[in-house]
């Protein structure tokens, strides 16, 4: 199994390196993790076929399942999955697959998890569209869950929103790259992950300090994905990670390695690829190699175990149990993935 794939009903291992869990853990993560894919596929209900296939697209396309599966090991903190921590790890990663439509039609993407995206397939409006279907299907359920629950995914959406129109923009003059995109990936990537182990700690009865954990825990993790994701497009040949390198390059994103690169480094052949996206695959493979004999790859790998520790010491307060023991092969995964 690839961390890209989503564990069956009844597969007994689970990704992200989390196999190694506690086995009584991984079974009933496993279980309740097949709840949340009823509750997934029960977006198709609009009894108008086009939009339940174009609903479905990504739904059915799998993936790592990452927030969902936070969600559920982080609720074994406290009562673990009740129906309510169910709910919410659905409505979780409905959020995420709606801002991966968006996504797509904002980087003009032809490909997502192995099938042609949305926009491709049909076009931009059907994909925005359906992002904002899933946005609706998502609220729903939150809706049941109660007022603090609506609350707090609305201040998400807000930080969201807003962590993808500062990388738009870009740092403002004077401010200092770095600390703007750790801060960009907080809002885009943390925050969802965050909300995750929030709701796992309230809906699991978990206490105020350990959803509190939880809720910081997950921020932490999430940039952390983020900037290993980042090394991994740029270090890893696609026969060992299962992506095309450079996809960040072609996208004319400037992620964590560059920019330390760009700040450090100072070659001006980088500065010149760097300027925009690059569309030349002998010059994606020129950006690599000046990147993969920068400081900047160090320098990243660096900040990300800075994050990973950070991330441990969040746990520290969260009782002995083989959900936190899971959390804690998690935040190894995410150092070990880009090895």
């Amino acid at each position: 199994m690839t961390a890209e794939q989503t564990p069956a009903v009844g597969d007994p291992r689970l990704p992200l390196g989390l196999s190694a869990a506690d086995p009584d853990l991984v079974k009933a993560v496993g279980l309740a993790l097949s709840d949340v894919e009823k509750i997934l596929h029960g977006v198709a209900d609009s009894d108008v076929s086009f939009i339940d296939e174009a609903a479905l697209h990504l739904v059915n396309a799998g993936g790592k399942r990452f927030r969902p599966l936070f969600t559920l090991i982080s609720s074994h903190i406290a009562d673990g999955p009740l129906p309510d921590v169910i709910t919410a790890a659905a409505a979780v990663e409905l959020v995420h697959l709606a801002t991966l439509y968006h996504d797509d039609v904002m980087d003009e993407a032809t490909m997502r998890r192995g099938a042609d995206s949305v926009n491709a397939r049909w076009d931009n409006t059907i994909a925005i569209l359906t992002g904002d279907f899933l946005f609706a299907h998502a609220s729903g359920l939150v809706a049941d869950l109660g007022t603090d629950a609506a609350r707090i995914i609305a201040e998400t959406f807000s930080e969201l929103v807003t962590g993808q129109m500062r990388e738009t923009v870009g740092p403002a003059p004077g401010e200092d790259a770095v600390e703007h995109y750790l801060s960009v990936i907080g809002q885009k990537t943390g925050s969802l992950i965050a909300t995750a182990g929030r709701y796992a700690g309230m809906f699991a009865n978990a206490t105020p300090e350990q959803t509190e954990a939880l809720h910081r825990y997950g921020k932490i993790i999430g940039a952390a994905f983020q900037i290993s994701d980042d090394i991994i497009d740029i270090a890893s040949p696609a026969a060992e990670s299962g992506k095309t390198p450079g996809t960040d390059l072609r996208e004319g994103v400037k992620t964590l390695p560059m920019i330390y690169a760009l700040a450090v480094d100072g070659n001006d052949r980088l500065n010149e690829l760097l300027a925009g996206p690059i569309s030349d695959d002998a010059e994606v493979e020129e950006a690599l190699e000046l990147l993969r004999a920068s400081t900047g790859m160090q320098r990243a790998r660096e900040t990300l175990e800075q994050y990973a520790e950070r991330a441990q010491t969040a746990l520290a307060v969260l009782p002995d149990r083989p959900a936190r023991d899971a959390l804690e092969l998690l935040t190894r995964y995410v150092i070990e993935r880009t090895r």
